[in-house]
């Protein structure tokens, strides 16, 4: 059985006001999507240019807080915001979606593409490859802050948090997700989106391996204490989201590959 470090989860205290670790894990993903896209964007067959990329991360932002917390909203508090709809601006009380922020992001970027004359399919598989990097960090920021910690377990490394009132060792299933979510989805789509591909399929490919981490972690992550399970005893909130994600990767990347087949043959 392991102790969790019990970090600080404010990194700095400026008179009254304080600067959370999750806070600079937001400002560390932008900062290292912004380098990545800048590098990436040189290449010659990129649909972006470098001017481009400030935009793209700023309008990325936009899309990952304002969706982030209206899904959150939504999708895991939708009778709280019935009852209380200045609810949805109480950011203070935390709570952000990843599934509501990923709506936001593709939302934004297809305004973004929209408004520059870029093809929408093509921008998304630009910005597929950066959006680990934040995922990655932001599980960080929850491990710091002992946030969204596992279910009860006995394996060797399971882990008791002293924010936890049972005080019983859990999975850091925080660590699970920075792993799958954040290193290994990153190392997919990276290597996958290294050459051209047919337009949609390397954010096809993001989605696709996002619902099928997430979904195998949520066995072993703690679910919101105020949904439990949604059914048959054992899926929770997350995988209920996280299952429409397989399908249409799945599905997007099957078409994507046979449009470009389809387009080829006609020009030959």
């Amino acid at each position: 059985m392991l102790q969790h470090p019990a970090f600080d989860p404010v990194a700095v205290q400026l008179g009254p006001v304080a600067i959370h670790w999750y806070g600079l894990m937001y400002l560390a993903a932008f900062g290292a999507a912004w380098w990545l896209a800048r590098t990436r964007s040189r290449q010659a067959w990129r649909p972006v240019s470098p001017e481009q990329v400030d935009d793209i991360i700023f309008y990325g932002a936009l899309g990952v807080v304002l969706g982030g917390r209206v899904g959150y909203v939504l999708f895991y508090g939708f009778d709280r915001f019935l009852a209380e709809p200045l609810w949805l601006f109480k950011v203070n009380e935390g709570g952000m979606s990843f599934h509501g922020g990923m709506l936001g992001v593709i939302l934004a970027q297809w305004w973004y593409a929209r408004s520059q004359g870029l093809r929408f399919g093509e921008l998304l598989d630009f910005v597929a490859p950066l959006v680990p990097i934040g995922l990655g960090l932001g599980r960080l920021g929850n491990f710091i802050g002992q946030e969204l910690w596992g279910r009860a377990s006995d394996v060797p490394w399971a882990m008791v948090f002293p924010r936890d009132p049972s005080q019983l060792p859990r999975h850091p299933s925080q660590l699970y997700q920075f792993a799958l979510e954040g290193l290994v989805l990153f190392a997919i789509v990276f290597w996958f989106s290294r050459k051209p591909r047919p337009a949609w399929s390397v954010g096809a490919v993001f989605v696709l391996f996002y619902g099928i981490f997430r979904f195998l972690v949520e066995f072993v992550r703690e679910p919101d204490a105020h949904i439990g399970f949604v059914a048959f005893g054992w899926l929770t909130r997350g995988q209920l989201l996280s299952l429409p994600m397989i399908l249409v990767g799945i599905g997007i990347l099957v078409w994507s590959y046979r449009r470009q087949n389809f387009t080829q043959g006609n020009k030959g």
